[in-house]
């Protein structure tokens, strides 16, 4: 049962990332957004000032490139989860999103059952990645590598 409950958190986890980065795409979301982020963190008490730095200097210098990256860096945490595709480095992953999105203050309601999600994903680490297409393919290969050594060899009776 453990493995069951395992992949319905980690898939509603990847259903999540899914959904904020249709969101962003269906809105349109690109440099705009990015400066917007600069600016309000540049103003903001609340943001620690190495994530005002960050903003500033990194984000601010590549707007546009950033502004397509964060919607597709969402997608892929939302495939690779839904996948099973690297488990725990991807749950990993999506902690440090959303750790990102607060240190810029933006508190959404659903980011804090989505860290919680992260976090049972990675504790069940082992079960996260049992029902996967990592595990369907190490099956095959299994199933695969069973059926070369039955297999009859020239030569051999």
């Amino acid at each position: 049962m453990s493995a069951l409950a395992a992949l319905v958190v980690r898939v509603a986890l990847g259903i999540f990332w899914l959904h904020e980065g249709y969101v962003k795409y269906h809105a349109g979301f690109g440099r705009a957004d990015i400066l917007l982020v600069v600016n309000s963190t540049q103003s903001n008490s609340r943001v620690p000032h190495f994530y005002q730095l960050f903003t500033e200097h990194v984000l601010g210098n590549a707007p546009a490139f950033f502004g397509v990256l964060v919607p597709l860096i969402e997608v892929g945490l939302g495939v690779a989860l839904i996948l099973g595709v690297f488990t725990v480095p991807v749950a990993l992953a999506s902690v440090a999103q959303l750790c990102n999105y607060w240190f810029a203050d933006q508190l959404i309601t659903q980011y804090p059952i989505m860290l919680f999600l992260s976090a049972v994903v990675i504790a069940l680490a082992p079960w996260a990645s049992r029902y996967s297409v990592m595990s369907i393919n190490r099956v095959s290969l299994r199933w695969r590598s069973i059926a070369d050594r039955m297999r009859p060899r020239p030569g051999r009776m």
